[in-house]
Parts: structure tokens; sequence; C-alpha cells
């Protein structure tokens, strides 16, 4: 079982709309935007804000697994090792995630996340772009 890297982190904001226009403004790319959350990349470092009525999950941070099996090693290792963490999710993009606490309380995630899953955004994104300048 090996960690990638340090994903993403979540933040709670007031308004999402907002708060996605000032870190696009910053450089950030919108991957994800919805009415109570929005997910946001720069290079491979995310970003996810969440509105205060998003009940899904908190303020957290997210590390990146390359291999689907990693987190189940990983979920019964914490839990094994008295760690409280929920179930594991498997989600329509095609990742895979859990939550826990640290031992201080900080919310964390575990997440699989396909190589490829953000080259076929941008190769959406980008398919979109040339669509539109050839209309």
């Amino acid at each position: 079982m090996q960690m990638k890297r340090l994903g993403h982190v979540a933040v709670c904001v007031e308004d999402v709309s907002k708060a996605v226009q000032f870190y696009q403004n910053l450089g950030m790319k919108v991957v994800w935007q919805d009415s109570d959350w929005a997910y946001l990349k720069a290079g491979n470092d995310g970003l996810a804000l969440m509105s205060p009525d998003y009940d899904q999950a908190g303020p957290h941070f997210g590390f990146v697994f390359n291999d689907r099996a990693d987190i189940d090693t990983a979920y019964e290792k914490l839990k094994a090792d008295g760690v409280k963490v929920g179930k594991i999710h498997d989600h329509r993009d095609g990742t895979a995630s859990f939550y826990g606490r640290d031992p201080f309380g900080n919310w964390f995630e575990y997440l699989y996340e396909p190589d490829d899953l953000f080259d076929q955004e941008s190769s959406k994104e980008e398919a979109g772009t040339v669509a539109a300048q050839t209309a």
C-alpha cells in the first residue's frame, strides 16, 4: 500500500459561486460545480469548496492512492489500529473513498483516483473548446 500524494483540501464557504469565481481568478480550474459544492484543480492539487448545507463531508484533507485495492487495505489497517473510519464509497466517476479522523479530531479522506481521471476531464474540456471554436 502506497500513498501517492496529498490530493486536496476541503473547506467550507458561505457562497460556493462567489468562492469559485475567487479561486478561478487565482488561476484554478473548475472540475465540478453544483449548488452546494465545487471542486477545483491547479496542476495535481485540488480544492473542494463546500456550502454550510453540504452534508456529505466536512472540512478535511484528502490523500490519493493509485490502486483501488490500496483503499481496502488501508481501510482494514486503520480499523484494526482503532481509527474511527466511515464506510467505503464507490463514486460514479470511478473514484472510491472513505473518511476518518486523526487522534486530534481532524477529518481526512483516503481516495482512490484513477490515473486518467482528470485527463478524461481535460480531453472533454478541450474537445468542447475546439467544437466551440469551429462552430
